[in-house]
């Protein structure tokens, strides 16, 4: 027991990254999948898992040996100047301008959930206000204050989550049955993809790369890394899977339209009385607010990597990047509507991104040269592999489905 507690204080990292893949997205994504389909898409949840342990299991170890973020290995590595030029402008492009649209979209969902408990107040108001708060933390430049309260905010959902998952009382084999066996209901893919899409994050890859080397300096600290990975990243499916759960519950099958995650409390109140508000309330401000730390943060470590600039949270050029992430997500949550064209360009380049840095990470993680004997091995590539094929497909999938909107 006093190993496990002293594992469980290791947490950190890795706790970054659910953090910032938990976000009003995700809530919206998984609640739309339940109302939808039932516990029949728990299995791409199931899948996304996976891939991400697998996908950061790389960043990891990546961090630890070299000690650098994934943007300068990505930098240094690629000797022709052409490549060079082209992974700037697409991870410059794509993670800053992305990240600041899926930053309006995070603190519209903070503001939601607060508005769902303070009613009457001005959402624009509570937008300014997030925002100012987590400026607040990032100004502070302290890595470890950060990472202890992002952590706090995955413990605060994963309560308010998994007790309404349970309180609910759902069919536990219609669980596992969603869980183990694959299915793709009529008109399920675009779902699917969503479900995928929002828990395998490309900006985690250099999120992760780079929060570990602060934590860890040597490759003996290798183990206690997975352990965060792994605890850290299926506590964040598992908070994932409750919302779906819970939705599913809640409306799959009952002729009930659930448009919004907005609704979600009024439609809760038969099952979980006036508490329904707080509950779904505290868990989309949690959400919001961890993400709209993360993003900004996420999108500094990749521009600085990337650009070869130096990566100090109290750095001009990294505070810079993650001011102008901010005050562009503020200002887009505070026009009181959602940036709808700027989301779409953000699933586009995201769509497109992920396989694509995935592919380097795995050039980068095959160099003997770099990382010697912690290189990845053929079980590795193999999972790297069936990663890249299946989100390569699905953000091929995603594009075309997003251009047919536009």
């Amino acid at each position: 027991m006093a190993n496990l507690l002293s594992k469980l204080k290791s947490i950190g990292p890795a706790g970054l990254v659910t953090a910032a893949f938990i976000g009003p997205g995700t809530i919206t994504a998984c609640s739309m999948a339940g109302a939808g389909f039932g516990m029949a898409l728990l299995w791409s949840l199931l899948f996304s898992v996976l891939a991400t342990i697998f996908l950061q299991e790389m960043t990891l170890r990546l961090g630890i040996i070299t000690q650098k973020g994934l943007g300068q290995s990505i930098r240094t590595s690629l000797t022709s100047p052409a490549l060079r030029v082209l992974a700037i402008v697409l991870i410059v492009s794509a993670i800053a301008i992305g990240n600041a649209a899926y930053e309006a979209g995070n603190i519209v969902g903070a503001s939601l959930g607060l508005t769902s408990i303070f009613e009457g107040v001005n959402p624009i108001v509570l937008s300014v206000v997030i925002g100012v708060l987590a400026f607040i933390l990032l100004m502070q430049g302290s890595y470890k204050l950060i990472e202890k309260a992002l952590v706090v905010l995955v413990i605060l959902m994963s309560i308010v989550f998994l007790s309404t998952a349970i309180i609910i009382g759902p069919d536990f084999y219609d669980i596992l049955k969603g869980m183990f066996v694959p299915s793709v209901p009529k008109n399920s893919i675009l779902s699917i993809v969503g479900l995928i899409g929002t828990t395998v994050v490309p900006y985690n890859l250099f999120l992760h790369a780079s929060a570990v080397k602060e934590r860890w300096k040597n490759k003996e600290d290798i183990k206690e890394a997975r352990f965060d990975l792994i605890f850290s990243i299926a506590l964040g499916g598992i908070i994932s899977m409750s919302v779906v759960i819970t939705s599913a519950v809640a409306f799959f099958g009952q002729g009930i339209g659930l448009n919004g995650i907005g609704e979600m409390a009024i439609q809760l109140e038969p099952i979980l009385g006036s508490w329904a508000k707080y509950f779904l309330g505290i868990g989309l401000f949690a959400a919001g607010v961890s993400s709209s730390i993360t993003a900004p943060l996420a999108a500094a470590y990749a521009t600085t990597g990337i650009l070869g600039w130096k990566q100090d949270l109290k750095s001009t050029h990294f505070r810079l990047i993650w001011i102008v992430i901010l005050v562009i997500g503020v200002f887009a949550a505070s026009l009181g509507y959602k940036p709808i064209q700027a989301i779409l360009f953000a699933q586009v380049t995201n769509g497109l991104l992920l396989p694509i840095i995935a592919i380097f990470l795995l050039v980068i993680m095959n160099s003997k040269k770099l990382l010697g004997q912690y290189a990845n091995s053929i079980y590795s590539n193999v999972a790297g592999i069936i990663v890249i094929a299946v989100t390569l497909t699905l953000g091929l999938k995603s594009i075309l489905s997003v251009l047919q909107i536009i």
